[in-house]
């Protein structure tokens, strides 16, 4: 039978190929050489399935659908995070050893398989979808542009590559108590985003408790994304210009100091101040009062505390149903305050800088 070649003759059929293979567990493991068969056409992840049948019967590799839509076959090939099953052979020269490694940033299990429970328990911390009260459910309704809005990011399929290779966790592992990772800075702008979501600090809670301030938009996990969502232009850069808005922009800065917002100008209009609990840890201080107390206090603990202890972030109140005045450009206070506090000048001294946070324990059910 004729052979044919595939893109750079990667492909060709009956091919003999060099594999590195990490093989071990958690104690400790190395690169095995593998000489495998590739053929026309075929993944890494067929490969791997060949492997198993012939030389390694033992070589733990999780997987499920081999369609590039659960996830499960995550690892790094060459160094960069992918999916197996989305990785053609044809995309590496004939000579080329490709060496196939777990992923990096969770703990090892057995040769491929890694432990990204980290994942999950972040998942749990995350605030869930907040129905509106004054609706029933059947009545939600909601204009196409905003479900296109979020609708993207609705793509992800959980492969975790984003979280592997984001380096605030990947070279950092102190990290992992205080960071979400971009997979939940999206979950995070999504009902940011969504017109029916009645939790209304979404953003606030994403700086203060979810690390959002650790990432500096390198885009390295939107670059690694098999979905092609764009994590750090639609979610994480607009999440973070919401949370700075109010304390950075000029024009903000000079509208604060013109007009004076407080419990009088509420009354003006007609409204009670808020009450503190409806925004659940997030306090509002509409009332112009500072004085915290013991659950601001406490709440405060679960802030962030990046050297130094400051303000809890505060929320922007809402006009009777539930939306932001036009007022609120005015607003003189911030959506929530600089990790860094009120009283310091840039730059930091060397000796200043402090990035370690707490332990944040976790809420009992």
């Amino acid at each position: 039978m004729a052979t044919q070649n595939a893109p750079g003759g990667a492909g060709k059929a009956g091919t003999t190929r060099h594999f590195k293979v990490w093989r071990g567990d958690e104690s400790g493991g190395e690169l095995t050489d593998y000489q495998v068969e590739v053929n026309e056409g075929e993944v890494v992840l067929d490969v791997i399935h060949r492997l198993q049948a012939t030389e390694a019967p033992d070589l733990a590799c999780r997987w499920n659908c081999k369609a590039g839509k659960c996830g499960s076959c995550s690892m790094e090939i060459n160094g960069m995070p992918r999916l197996g099953c989305m990785t053609r052979m044809s995309t590496f020269e004939e000579n080329e050893t490709v060496t196939i490694t777990p992923l990096r940033t969770f703990p090892i299990v057995r040769d491929l398989v890694t432990d990204v429970s980290y994942n999950y328990e972040k998942a749990r911390e995350t605030p869930a979808f907040a129905p509106p009260t004054d609706l029933e459910p059947g009545e939600y309704r909601m204009q196409q542009v905003d479900v296109e809005r979020s609708q993207e990011f609705r793509k992800c399929i959980e492969c975790f590559l984003c979280q592997n290779t984001c380096h605030v966790v990947r070279d950092h592992e102190e990290n992992k108590t205080a960071f979400s990772g971009p997979r939940y800075f999206i979950r995070a702008a999504e009902l940011d985003m969504h017109p029916l979501d009645a939790k209304t600090d979404r953003k606030e809670y994403a700086q203060a408790s979810q690390g959002l301030g650790y990432c500096n938009i390198t885009k390295c996990c939107t670059e690694v994304c098999p979905e092609h969502i764009k994590i750090t232009d639609n979610a994480i850069i607009p999440m973070k210009e919401r949370v700075v808005d109010r304390r950075y922009d000029p024009v903000v800065w000079l509208g604060s100091k013109i007009f004076r917002r407080g419990k009088q100008n509420e009354a003006a209009q007609g409204r009670t101040p808020r009450d503190p609990d409806e925004l659940g840890t997030v306090h509002s201080h509409a009332d112009g009062s500072h004085e915290p107390d013991a659950k601001a206090e406490a709440d405060a603990e679960r802030g962030v505390h990046w050297g130094r202890q400051v303000p809890h972030p505060t929320a922007p109140p809402l006009d009777s149903r539930g939306r932001l005045a036009i007022s609120e450009f005015t607003f003189e206070r911030p959506a929530a305050p600089s990790p860094f506090g009120d009283d310091v000048t840039f730059p930091l001294p060397a000796e200043g800088l402090n990035y370690s946070h707490p332990e944040q324990p976790r809420e009992q059910d």
